[in-house]
């Protein structure tokens, strides 16, 4: 661990992939401003975000990213102290079953949160990223590049963030920003609380959060000059574990 002095912002960052990609960014040596809902959750308790000399880089944001007004003051304050060179747009949330079913809200709120938020921060943070010949990564998913039966709507948040990636590094890689767009597979995370499956029992089914933040690290240690535009993780396995009814009620 060293002081590189940058910063780095990372959605989603209280638990899961975000809460791993912020311990490695930290690790790294950069200051880490994480946005997140709850972070008196036991696994970012349990983080060594909370103890030790790295927990001194990281920067709990507590923030719902679905007010756009508050979370754009934030950013703008954070912007009025710090130069910005990362932005990892971790956040997602997915709701699954058959699209009849799902309501307004949902739908609503996969937009907003895997979609429309990524947008409205890179948007915010591009000419800083510019300046700096920055970074941005999204954490999107081996679904963009899938049909979706039963997940159609979380999917398609997926293929247009992948989508969004793809068209900015043309757009902004002149300036020196890097733009890359990791897409994991089933990773053993709590994205599937709200379905009626999750990973595999086995480990050789499902991807690891730490996997995934090792991916972002891989990313940022190439050489100036060199950019990974798009990385895919996939475990070996294709396993899923159905819900039982008891499950899905528990959850």
């Amino acid at each position: 661990m060293k002081d590189n002095n940058q910063v780095a912002v990372v959605t989603g960052a209280s638990s899961g992939i975000g809460l791993a990609i912020s311990e490695s960014l930290c690790d790294l040596g950069y200051e880490v401003y994480g946005f997140g809902r709850d972070f008196d959750r036991k696994e970012f308790l349990d983080s060594k975000l909370k103890e030790g000399k790295v927990c001194e880089r990281f920067h709990p944001v507590v923030m719902d990213l679905l007010d756009t007004d508050k979370l754009c003051r934030k950013v703008r304050d954070i912007m009025a102290e710090q130069d910005i060179h990362v932005l990892v747009n971790n956040a997602g949330v997915g709701y699954y079953g058959l699209h009849e079913e799902l309501n307004v809200r949902k739908i609503q709120e996969m937009v907003r949160i895997n979609l429309e938020v990524p947008m409205i921060l890179t948007q915010m943070l591009l000419r800083t990223l510019k300046k700096n010949s920055g970074y941005i990564i999204n954490i999107s998913s081996v679904t963009a590049e899938k049909s979706n039966p039963h997940g159609c709507t979380y999917g398609a948040t997926k293929a247009g963030l992948s989508s969004f990636g793809t068209s900015l590094f043309e757009e902004a890689r002149k300036y020196g920003v890097k733009v890359t767009t990791i897409q994991p597979d089933m990773t053993k995370t709590s994205l599937y609380r709200n379905a009626d499956f999750e990973e595999g029992e086995e480990e050789a089914a499902y991807l690891l959060p730490k996997e995934v933040a090792e991916a972002v690290e891989y990313v940022l240690r190439q050489r100036d000059g060199v950019v990974v535009p798009k990385i895919t993780l996939q475990p070996q396995l294709h396993r899923i574990h159905r819900k039982t009814d008891k499950e899905t009620k528990g959850k």
